[in-house]
This record gives structure tokens, sequence and C-alpha cells, in this order.
């Protein structure tokens, strides 16, 4: 039942009928209360001018008027007025509304009753066997008799004894007042409860909830506000959460297909060298008797092919140890201009057919907190890949900006450059422009990547372009303190 009043009444509806029943049920009986008090105190007062007219009546009797005399000379307070002498022993001695006595005892009326405990008693309406009318009756107790006056219920005695109205019609249009006050009190807070409801629903369902209800400035209002923000809460936090759930989900699985990916690669790249060096070991145990021209020509192919081996191997150590274990990596002071100084002397090692004139600009020392062998690779890829691959003869090396917090470098070559849908890929493992220059050169497809993991290590940034005059320029940035 519980659950049709709710479906067929609003929450609105419900709390005013309950405000309402409450309120005119609080009224009725206060006005029922008042109306007792009121009706009480009428015939208090009625008695007590009853009273009156049964005292003189019996100081009358005490001076030796008799009781007929007395009731033709007061009419009391109306004129309809009865007046009974009982007797101690109950039966009645005088009656002005009887022509014969009745015969009953009259000990056992309510009001002579209460007078012969108390001296005085009333009954407020109370029907006479003798008269067969209504009476309100007053006793009162003397020395010798009982005094009894009597009015009848008629229309003066009713409208002594009514309530007042005026009191009643002031009670029913404050009632009226104060139920249409409920009214519009309960529907601000059921409209309040149903727009909370409403968001508990929508919240229970998930709904995302951007536009919340508007509540009032009360307490329910800030509840509500309280609730709503809380949900608001949650919900970015689970969509913080979900997001970087997915993110770390994509990384993992991109780890993966970077790890497969590297495996097929270096399973690729270690077949060349490696058949390379079968063949030319095969070729010399099968023929004993090759000349030592020969022999020495394999043997060097051979080394340089076990040279490519190791440096792939140390690319791939590299790679995998700043994927796997950058927090492991020690950190310390390096001197960015040792490093290049240490790539200058390098060059000028090198046959003159692979070296390249290098250009430093760098007016100032520059320190950072980083790893010397990655800070190291990323100069070195750059040379060696300028070197390798740009066919220009001048490297330049410059400090672009240099700030407490990071440094700016630019590396560049005024070679041939490459074509710019190379460009995006160059940065990736194993990317060649030209394969099969590349292999020949002893390139591992590893260097520019290793130059990428390297200086995102070191919180940069790195960038290439072609050159206007010619040749690729790699701009990239360090944070001193990372």
């Amino acid at each position: 039942m519980a659950t049709a009043l709710r479906r067929r009444f609003s929450y609105h509806k419900r709390l005013f009928l309950l405000l309402l029943t409450f309120s005119w049920a609080l009224v009725a009986c206060f006005v029922l209360f008042q109306y007792g008090r009121e009706k009480h105190f009428k015939a208090e007062r009625l008695d007590a001018q009853l009273q009156l007219f049964n005292l003189k009546l019996l100081d009358a009797l005490d001076e030796g008027i008799s009781p007929a005399e007395f009731a033709a000379r007061h009419r009391g307070p109306f004129g309809d007025l009865r007046v009974t002498l009982i007797a101690p022993d109950g039966q009645v001695v005088f009656d002005n509304s009887l022509d014969t006595l009745p015969t009953a005892n009259h000990l056992d009326r309510p009001e002579v009753v209460q007078a012969l405990k108390t001296g005085t008693g009333f009954t407020i309406r109370r029907h006479s066997a003798s008269t067969q009318r209504n009476y309100f009756y007053s006793a009162m107790v003397g020395d010798r008799w009982i005094a009894r006056t009597a009015v009848p219920y008629s229309l003066p005695l009713t409208d002594v004894l009514a309530a007042d109205r005026e009191f009643l019609w002031f009670m029913l249009g404050v009632t009226l007042l104060m139920s249409i006050a409920g009214y519009f009190a309960t529907r601000r807070i059921g409209q309040n409860i149903s727009r909370l409801n409403d968001f508990a629903h929508r919240a229970e369902r998930g709904e995302r909830i951007d536009n919340a209800p508007t509540f009032p400035h009360d307490e329910l209002g800030e509840i509500s506000q309280h609730i709503i923000r809380l949900y608001a809460d949650l919900q970015r936090t689970a969509a913080d959460r979900d997001r970087e759930h997915e993110l770390a989900l994509h990384e993992e699985q991109e780890k993966i297909r970077i790890k497969k990916q590297l495996t097929n690669n270096i399973n690729h790249e270690l077949k060349t060298p490696v058949a390379a060096i079968q063949g030319y070991l095969e070729t010399l145990l099968a023929n004993p008797g090759i000349d030592a021209a020969m022999r020495r020509s394999f043997l060097e192919k051979s080394a340089a092919q076990v040279e490519r081996l190791r440096r792939l191997l140390a690319d791939v150590s590299t790679i995998t140890r700043m994927d796997e274990a950058s927090q492991l990596i020690h950190k310390e002071p390096v001197v960015l201009n040792d490093l290049i100084n240490e790539v200058a002397a390098d060059m000028e090692l090198r046959p003159a057919e692979q070296r390249l004139r290098v250009n430093v600009d760098f007016p100032k020392r520059v320190e950072i907190v980083g790893s010397p062998s990655l800070l190291g690779s990323i100069f070195r890829n750059l040379a060696d890949n300028a070197a390798a691959y740009s066919g220009g003869r001048d490297l330049f090396i410059r400090l672009l900006d240099d700030t407490p917090d990071e440094c700016t470098i630019l590396v560049a070559d005024n070679g041939i450059g490459v074509e710019q849908e190379h460009l995006p890929h160059l940065f990736e493992r194993f990317y060649r422009v030209d394969k099969g220059r590349s292999r020949k050169l002893g390139g591992t497809g590893l260097g520019l990547s290793i130059v990428r993991n390297a200086v995102a290590f070191h919180g940069g940034t790195i960038s290439v372009r072609n050159r206007d005059k010619g040749g690729l320029e790699f701009v990239f940035t360090l944070r001193k303190h990372n």
C-alpha cells in the first residue's frame, strides 16, 4: 500500500497531506480543549450566580421567610428559575415548578451528592423526571435544608453556555493560512527532494552529470550540493583512473609490440653478418691451400662482420637499458664541452674519406646532471650518421640557448639531406633511408633511435629538418636537472 501511495502521489503531495493532517488534528484538539475549558468556565460562572441565589434562600429561611415568598420576590439570574428545597432525608419540601411534590428521594442526585461532599455542587445537563425537561442544577447544603436551583435548557441558556464562535472562526482562518503556507513550503521541499531523487537515479545509472540541478541556499541545498560535488569528484577520479588504465595498457601493448619488432629486427640483422662470417670460414676450411692474400682478405672481411655484430649488440644493450631499467642508470654532473671535444678528436682519427670538419660554437661551459655514456652517445651517433650518410664535408655543433633549467643545441651537416617523406621515420628503430648502403657501411639502424631515447631520458625533445642550404639539422634540448 505504501508503494502504491508513493506511485500515486509525489513526495510533495504526501508531505503536504501529512502536514495538513497533523495541523488539522492539532488545531482540532486545541479547539476541543478550549471549547471544553470555555464551557466549564461559563458553567462555573452560572453556578456561582445560582449559588448566590441559593445562599440568599438559605439565609431567608433562617430568618423565617418561606421559600414561596422568597421565590416570588427574587427572580434570580433567569426568569424561568426553578427553586427546590430538600430536607436532610432527601424529601422535596418545596418546588415552585410543581403542583405535586415528588416522593422520590433526591439525595442520589449528582448535584446533591456533590453538595453533601463539598458544600456546593452543580450538574450541567440532566433530565428531570418530574418536569420532563433538561436543567442546569446548582445545589448548596445549609444547616437545615438543601437549596437547589435549576435553569431549564432553553435558547438563552444555550447561548450562555455556547462556545465563542469568533474564536472558532479565528482558529479556522489561522488553520487555513497555515495550510496554504504549508503547501508552498512542502512544495519547495518536495521539488528539492525530487531533484535530489532524480540525481540519485541518474548517478545510480552511472550517467555523467554536467549540468547539476540548482538547489536553495539552505541546509538541504548545502547537503545536496555536497553530494553532487562528491559524485562529480568520483566521476573525475573514475575517468582519470580509466584514462590512466587505458594509457598504461596502451604503453604495455606498445612495449610488447616494440619488443617483438626489436626481436624480429635483431634476428634479421644478425643473419647477414653471421652468414657472411660462416661463408668466409667455410671457404677457408674447404680450401687449405688458398693463397695468403685471399686468406687475409677473407679474415679481414670476417673481422669487419664481427665488428658489426659487436656494434649491433652494444646498441641493442643501450636501447634495452633505457627501455627497461632507466631508473637504474647512474647520473652525475657532465660537462658537455668535454664530450663535444672528444667527438671532434675522434673525427680527426677517421680515414680522410670519412672525416668531417667539426665546427664547434659553444661559447660557454655547459654542465648538466645526467648519464655520461648516454650523453656521449647523442653527439657520437649524430656525428657518425653525418660522416657515413650525409656526403658533406662539415659538421656544425652550436649552443642555441642556455638557461638555468635547460640548454638547446644544434647539430647539422652540409650534405645532401634526405627526402621529406623519410624525416618522420628517421628516429624509428632499424629504419634506413638506403638499406643496402647502410649495411655496407656497417650501420646498425639504431643510432638515431638511441639519440631520441637518450634525449628523452634527459627530459628533452629532438626535431630534424632539411637545411635550406643542404644537409640535415637536428635541434634538441636537455634539462640540466632532470
